[in-house]
């Protein structure tokens, strides 16, 4: 379970969200600056918040009234799809994949089985700038999951990806959530997309979760 309590002071409004969820899907859907990618690097432990708790399975990520209050990002076991899919330009498909990767006998054996499940072998040898927004997507999802995280960020996973290819992406993703059975949190301003993903849906603004939606898939 990841059950986070995050209050952070940002320049317009006060952050104050709270949540608990099991190997679901939640999205957090509101407009452009309401918080909701706050959230998602707090939970990584990019930006730490200025009260609160973050937990998963047991494990506790940050808590406001404890000494040694928050735990470094790179022992969080934390997955993280950035917006931008912040490629390495410099190295190519395959090393890029392969960064973060610390058991190189397991994790070379996870990161084989994804090349193969999202069919980007043939992509192994080209650099960022010669591959499409949906093949970076790709890359950047096979990334973020060859470490074997706990959970799952998704920060406008899909905003890159033409509307043409953007449907197939989408099942794609929930096809890759029930093989590895890990929470996702999901950021997107796309209520199609939104209600197409999640399991629940958070209405953020400013800050504060305005409404909550459970989804049937």
């Amino acid at each position: 379970m990841l059950s986070f309590n995050i209050k952070k002071k940002l320049p317009h409004f006060t952050l104050d969200i709270q949540y608990k969820m099991e190997k679901d899907i939640l999205v957090l859907f509101g407009r452009s600056g309401s918080g909701k990618t706050t959230v998602l690097n707090c939970i990584a432990g990019l930006v730490q918040p200025d009260e609160g708790a973050i937990m998963l399975g047991g494990v506790s990520f940050f808590n406001s009234s404890s000494k040694g209050k928050s735990l470094p990002p790179q022992k969080r076991k934390v997955g993280y799809l950035f917006q931008d899919y912040a490629l390495f330009p410099h190295m190519t498909v395959e090393k890029n994949m392969q960064y973060g990767i610390t058991d190189r006998g397991q994790g070379t054996q996870v990161l084989g089985r994804l090349i193969e499940v999202l069919g980007i072998g043939h992509l192994l040898k080209k650099y960022p700038h010669q591959i499409s927004g949906g093949e970076k997507q790709r890359v950047a999802l096979a990334r973020a999951l060859a470490t074997e995280p706990s959970i799952l960020l998704l920060d406008e996973p899909l905003s890159a990806v033409d509307q043409e290819s953007r449907l197939q992406y989408q099942e794609e993703l929930l096809r890759i959530h029930r093989m590895w059975e890990i929470p996702f949190i999901i950021v997107t301003h796309d209520r199609i997309e939104a209600e197409k993903l999640a399991d629940t849906i958070l209405f953020i603004e400013k800050g504060h979760v305005k409404e909550k939606l459970d989804c049937w898939k």
